[in-house]
């Protein structure tokens, strides 16, 4: 397998025009190419600037999982540490994660933070929203997203060899410089759910606005969960 490191977007994007394979850390696809065979072409953008960028109000997709600190909001930060083990979150990667996983730990975090993708195709660079980036599975360029007044994310407990823990992640924002407006993003089982309601006459009410929502199909169990950071996170941040 030759692997080729461009320094470049346009570079990445010959790479991908030339036939190479998406690589970040292998974390999930190393055991399927000794099984199945390495791919002849591969491509990592691990020295793409654009890939690598970690701020307030922007994440790579090749920015290692150890990386993302108190920089991004809580919600991103709590969610990259509880992928894995040290070792998997100094090598697997944003892109990786919400691409290449079945779980997609930090897809959640994304989605309450209502982030936007940049993707890199063999004929450029374009936004899209989340939903395609997991239909599609493009290559991962970073997420962009707008800094929210407060997040909040919790993974519960899981028996080993069950279904995937329930996570739930929760970010509050600003409209208009006053109308405050909530998203909370919900992991059950191998399905992700999203709500979005404002949140201007307290935590009961956006509850209640939340279950008419794609929410309000959970089982009860999950909204254990929902209720109390909704709960902590408007009344928290001066929403009572």
């Amino acid at each position: 397998m030759l692997l080729r490191l461009p320094t470049s977007v346009p570079e990445a994007q010959q790479c991908l025009a030339d036939g190479a394979v998406p690589i970040g850390g292998a974390t999930l696809v190393w055991a399927t190419w000794q099984r199945d065979g390495f791919p002849a072409l591969a491509v990592s953008l691990r020295e793409v600037p654009e890939a690598n960028a970690a701020g307030r109000e922007t994440l790579g997709g090749a920015v290692l999982l150890h990386r993302i600190d108190a920089t991004v909001p809580d919600v991103l930060r709590l969610a990259a540490a509880t992928i894995g083990t040290g070792a998997v979150r100094r090598t697997a990667t944003v892109g990786g994660n919400i691409v290449g996983s079945t779980l997609r730990c930090l897809l959640p975090p994304a989605l309450a933070l209502d982030a936007r993708a940049t993707v890199l195709e063999p004929d450029g660079v374009r936004e899209a929203d989340l939903a395609e980036v997991v239909a599609k599975r493009p290559v991962l360029l970073g997420l962009r997203w707008r800094t929210p007044l407060a997040s909040a994310y919790r993974k519960l407990p899981a028996e080993p060899g069950g279904q995937p823990p329930l996570v739930v992640a929760s970010a509050l924002h600003t409209e208009d410089g006053e109308r405050r407006r909530l998203r909370v993003a919900v992991r059950d089982g191998y399905d992700v759910l999203t709500g979005t309601t404002r949140c201007d006459t307290g935590a009961e009410d956006a509850l209640d606005a939340l279950r008419d929502t794609a929410l309000g199909d959970l089982p009860a169990t999950a909204w254990e969960a929902v209720r109390p950071q909704v709960t902590g996170l408007l009344e928290g941040s001066g929403q009572n």
